[in-house]
């Protein structure tokens, strides 16, 4: 039985000799995806649509569920082997419905692609009244797996790849009100909870998904330059943070530490693609490879840099009780859970 990677036991680098510069082309350099399915939420901007570029130009098909059809149309012109599908992450019903007409098709799913997500954002909830940080950008994550189950089954060799990010740092789940019911709304540490939740659920869907030969993973893109994903945030957070000047302008000295969008795709490329990883599984990436433990104390807060997983984020309890309380909380399941 291959091992897991509860308390981090997995979490040590490979040496792929890849490192923060490599580029999503660079790690898929020789890699055949012909006649292979693939799924990428928020797959028309941003990392998300590089990454699409990157599966589908190694002869994957790409499928790209979409909130703006009209704008993923046009930022999708002119790419082959790429469908475009309708899909809310904000709204169950929506996902339920995108995930039927998938099943409906009867095609194997060998790459699920979780790249889609918000970033501090102000107070919102879907209409479930759940905050929206923690909606889109896990419990969709877990939502849809659960409905593409039969299909990543099907494929007889899947992966499921969280897009997650060193804002895990800012905050563990918090599972006594991790809705904001009883405590006061600090963006910065929903988003944190978040993306810890995406870590803990990657460790225990790989546990749980092995014997169907589905592994799962998560990772650090890195902090990158001319994304859209801080459009909704305050730019008062970014001064504070140290990111920004006064002015309201991003620091020089921060963007020459920004990776480019091909940078900041090519991890989760390398998580959904390379062999290196066909016998591990449960582990957090970055860099295109995986990271090594953080032990320290230090927070995000004005180190746009750090670096690792926080071993919060890999505890076996935690993942376990993260998944009941996300079944309870969605209503939603996974065949294997």
């Amino acid at each position: 039985m291959e091992q897991d990677n509860y308390q981090g036991a997995l979490q040590l680098p490979l040496g792929t000799g890849f490192n923060a510069a490599s580029t999503a082309s660079d790690v898929i350099k020789g890699i055949d995806l012909t006649g292979k399915i693939v799924i990428v939420t928020g797959g028309n901007t941003g990392i998300g649509l590089e990454t699409t570029k990157a599966l589908a130009g190694a002869g994957a098909t790409v499928i790209v569920p979409a909130r703006d059809l009209e704008k993923a149309k046009k930022n999708l012109q002119g790419l082959e082997n790429v469908e475009l599908e309708s899909m809310d992450l904000m709204d169950p019903e929506s996902i339920d419905a995108f995930a039927a007409r998938f099943i409906a098709s009867g095609r194997p799913l060998h790459l699920l692609i979780n790249n889609a997500g918000i970033m501090w954002v102000p107070l919102q909830r879907d209409a479930r009244g759940i905050e929206s940080q923690l909606a889109t950008n896990y419990l969709s994550q877990f939502q849809l797996v659960a409905r593409l189950w039969p299909a990543l089954k099907l494929a007889n060799g899947a992966r499921v790849v969280n897009v997650s990010s060193s804002g895990h740092h800012i905050a563990p789940f918090n599972f006594e009100d991790p809705n904001f019911e009883h405590r006061e709304y600090k963006t910065l540490d929903a988003y944190g909870q978040s993306k810890s939740a995406s870590n803990l659920f990657a460790l225990e869907l790989d546990h749980r998904g092995k014997k169907d030969k589905i592994r799962a993973y998560a990772l650090h893109p890195g902090s990158i330059y001319g994304t859209e994903l801080a459009r909704n945030a305050d730019v008062e957070l970014f001064k504070q943070m140290g990111f920004y000047n006064e002015q309201g302008e991003i620091r020089a000295e921060v963007i020459a530490g920004l990776k480019t969008i091909p940078q900041g795709a090519a991890t989760t490329v390398w998580c959904a693609t390379s062999p290196m990883l066909d016998t591990i599984g449960g582990v957090y990436c970055e860099d295109a490879d995986i990271a090594e433990l953080d032990t320290s104390n230090l927070g995000l807060h004005n180190n746009m840099e750090v670096k690792g997983v926080k071993l919060y984020t890999l505890d076996k309890n935690n993942a376990q009780k993260l998944w009941d309380l996300t079944v309870e909380m969605t209503g939603v399941s996974i065949e294997n859970g």
